[in-house]
This record gives C-alpha cells, structure tokens and sequence, in this order.
C-alpha cells in the first residue's frame, strides 16, 4: 500500500455535523471525503441517471454531422465504443461494491494506485467537466437561440444565466439534483421511443421519406456501410467517446444511496442493453430512412428526418430535447466534480475550500470552484461565440479518455490484491479480467493517437498532451508537501 494513500480518516468537516464513515468492508480504505453526505438518492434516481449518462447532445445533435461524414457505419462505432465504455462502468461497479464512495475512482485511485494516481485522476476529471461545463452552457445558449423571443440577448447572457440556474439546483439539495435528472432523463428517453416508434413505422410500411423509400437500399445504394472509407469512421471515434462520458457518474452516486449494493449493480447492467437500443438502434434507424449524406452538421439528424415528412413543430420539440441534454450535462458535472473535489481536499491534492459542505450537506466548495471555470466559458462567449464550443469539446474527450483508463488500472490493480488474498472480490464482477482492462486502455490510447490523422480538430487536441502533463507535474510539486503531511497525520491516529 502507498505510503501517500490516507488510512482509517474519520475528521470532522466543515458542514458536516461531524459525521464519521462507517468502517468500510473487506478491510478497505476510508476516505475521509465521503463523511457527512446525505443518503436521499433513491433506485430510481440512480437507474435514470445512468440512462441519462449515455443519452446527451453526442446522440441528439452530434450524430448528424457524424453521420455526414462516417456513413452508416457509425452505428458501428457506437457499438465498439458503446462496449468499451460497458467494460469501464462495469469494473466502476465492482469497485463501488468493494467499498462505496463519493470520491468514487479518485477515491479508488488513492487506494490503489497511491495518491499521485489520485491526484492525476481527479485533476484530469476536473479538466473534463469543467471544460465539459463550458461546452454546455455555450450549447444552451445556441439552442435558446433558435427561438425569436431569445435571438436579441446576447449568447454570453444566456450562457450565465443558464450557470446561474443549474447552480443554483445543486447548492439545494442532492434530492433536488436527483430528481431534475430523473425528469431529465424521462425526457430524453421518452423523446427518443416516440421517434423511434415513428421511425420503425415508416420502415415497415414504406412509407416515402424526402422522396426516397426507407430500407436497406438507403445503405447499399449510397456506398454502403462504409462510403468514405475507414479512416472517417476512426476519426468520429474521439468525439463517440466523449458522447458516453457521463455513464461513470453512477459510480459518484453510489455514496449518497441507502442500498449501493442492490442499486448499483442493476444500473451498470441495464447501461449494455440501453446503450444497443438507443444509440446504435436510433443510429442505424436513421441510417435506413434516408441517405447518409441527407444529414447536416449542426443539424439534430432526428430534426431532419422529421422535416423531410413535413412534421411542424418538429424542430422546436427536438430544440427542447437537445436543450434538456445540455442542462443535464451540465447538472451532472457541477454535481460529480463537487463530489470529487472533496475527496480530494480530504487528502490535501486540492484546495482547502473544496471539501466545505453547507446545511443541506452539499459540499458547495467544490462545486463553486467547477462553476468559476465555467464563468471563463461565459468569457469564451462573449470574445468568441462562433468558436467556444470547439474549443473547449476536444479537451473535455483527453480528460474523460484519462478517466476511463483510470478505472481500468485501479481494477486490474484491485484484482491483482484479491488474487493475494487482501481483498474479497464481490460476485458483481467484470469478465476476463485482466485482459479486459488491458484492451479497453489500448483502445482509448488508440483514440488519442488516431485523433492525429484530424488535422482541423484531433491534432490540435493531441498536441495539448504535453500541455496538461506539464501542469499535473507542476500541481503535484505545489501539493506534495501537504499530501504527505495529512497522510502521516492519519497514520499516527
């Protein structure tokens, strides 16, 4: 075990009533971040959340222009992706019922991997929110847009106000948090079984769409599944990626329900079945009710196929679906970060401030330091509206890739100290570890290094790596002295 990993913590924190963690099971390590926090998110909650994880704006607006570009094979890799990113919350799953917690795989990290692991973990999913935060308000902003009644305020307004709000619902109360995303999530699903109805309808009945009658002659007439080539479909896969990078925020919520180890495990297993429903059967619906290269970037694909069977209205209910998505993402991120922040503070990797809870035992300090980075997006907005969405998109998918192969190292480390008898493994587990975990991090590095084959987007993206490393590594000096102080500090209790 790291001598940096914090042991048996149990302190008071600000707001937190004093409130110590129960001993953990299997002997593992407390994480003094997961004192004080409620207990109010129930099984629903927690299943609607993971169904919201892996429905957002990648699905509802970023698969037009995918589909512009990649063909029907995109479905395809929404199915490749789709079980990379199962693999990933399944080995979260089994380590959220190895021990619960908040702090979820930053917390994991520092048991495992020792506290430069955590601190590298945490700071790369801040990067990936907060950026993400900013990405979101910018979307709903330009979604607000597209009605007359907003067209004359100014984006960057709409994009503070929208922060304002959503902050507003977190600093409340997890509940409230739990139920906006549980209405949220009943939105999405909802908007996407009634499209998915029509869609199936029109295919069994041949009803013509735009001219042209659905079925497989959409595929095989227009250059088949593959009509660009390979590589189009390899460059999409970045921003596929980041279209499931939500779905870990089940294991964050694990540490505010009552029943984790009945919860939990039904959430991450319904996430394979809705992943195929939703993502590659919309995906491939729509690929056989019109010609890939019928849809538009920038353009909700389902708002096109409507529009091409003269549904009015349908853009304004698909604008409303997209503007939930962005709301929810955005929920979720000041939400998560909050959560992970103060894990972190616990064990001195973040500031002081982070780990202060107020009365309704939501730790604000956290999730304000979230929200101030996004107010830098509001900024974004205001010098550069056309291009602060792009901007900020191709380093929230560097830190939610770093996130995803965190967990995977924190398993395969986790099943190594089963195998030694340290640990009790639950019956909840990932299969074919350790061979899993291996191929589900060559395939994100792969991601990273395919991304340089884009020269508009992915290069530049690639080229931050260096960037960011060199600021892990400057934070870690700035930090250790205090990492190490609080560890000694908890060894001598």
């Amino acid at each position: 075990m790291s001598n940096d990993v914090v042991q048996d913590a149990t302190p008071s924190q600000p707001g937190g009533g004093g409130q110590v963690a129960p001993p953990p099971p299997n002997g593992a390590v407390a994480d003094a971040g997961d004192t004080g926090y409620s207990k109010d998110l129930k099984a629903r909650h927690i299943n609607m959340i993971a169904i919201g994880g892996a429905i957002g704006t990648g699905l509802f607006l970023g698969a037009g222009g995918r589909l512009a570009s990649a063909g029907p094979a995109l479905a395809l890799a929404y199915a490749v992706c789709g079980l990379f990113a199962f693999f990933v919350v399944k080995a979260l799953g089994e380590l959220v019922l190895h021990r619960p917690s908040s702090g979820s795989f930053v917390s994991y990290s520092r048991e495992f991997l020792g506290e430069k692991g955590a601190y590298v973990a945490g700071w790369m999913y801040f990067l990936n929110w907060s950026t993400t935060g900013i990405a979101d308000i910018t979307a709903i902003a330009l979604y607000t847009h597209y009605w007359s009644f907003f067209t004359d305020i100014p984006q960057w307004v709409l994009a503070l106000i929208a922060l304002a709000v959503v902050l507003a619902i977190n600093m409340i109360s997890v509940k409230i948090f739990g139920e906006l995303e549980f209405w949220f999530a009943v939105i999405k699903v909802a908007a996407l079984v009634v499209f998915m109805a029509i869609g199936i309808v029109l295919l069994a009945t041949q009803h013509p769409v735009g001219g042209t009658t659905p079925g497989l002659g959409q595929i095989t007439d227009h250059g088949g599944v593959f009509p660009s080539g390979l590589m189009p479909v390899v460059i999409v896969m970045q921003g596929v990626v980041f279209a499931y990078s939500c779905v870990e925020l089940v294991g964050v919520t694990a540490g505010e329900t009552a029943e984790p180890h009945k919860v939990v495990p039904k959430a991450v297993n319904a996430i394979m079945w809705r992943v195929g429903f939703f993502y590659v059967g919309s995906v491939l619906l729509l690929a056989l009710l019109l010609p890939w290269n019928q849809f538009e970037e920038g353009e909700s694909p389902f708002v096109t196929v409507l529009s091409k069977l003269g549904v009015s209205g349908a853009g304004d209910v698909m604008n409303l679906v997209v503007l939930t998505a962005a709301m929810s993402s955005l929920n979720s991120g000041l939400y998560s970060t909050g959560r992970i922040l103060r894990s972190m503070a616990a064990a001195g990797s973040a500031p002081r401030f982070t780990a202060r809870m107020n009365a309704s035992q939501v730790p604000y300090g956290g999730i304000l330091l979230t929200a101030a980075v996004c107010v830098v997006g509001v900024g974004l907005n205001y010098v550069v509206p056309g291009k602060a969405f792009e901007i900020v998109l191709n380093i929230a998918a560097l830190g939610i890739i770093s996130t995803w192969c965190t967990i995977m190292l924190c398993h395969i480390v986790f099943v190594r100290r089963a195998k030694a008898g340290l640990v009790a493994r639950p019956s909840f587990r990932l299969p074919g570890s350790p061979v899993t975990e291996w191929v589900t991090i060559a395939f994100l590095v792969g991601v990273v290094v395919l991304m340089w084959n884009d020269p508009d987007v992915g290069r530049r993206t690639v080229m931050l790596v260096p960037v960011i490393a060199a600021a892990l590594v400057g934070g870690w000096y700035a930090v250790r002295g205090r990492v190490r102080a609080l560890a000694a500090e908890e060894q001598l209790k």
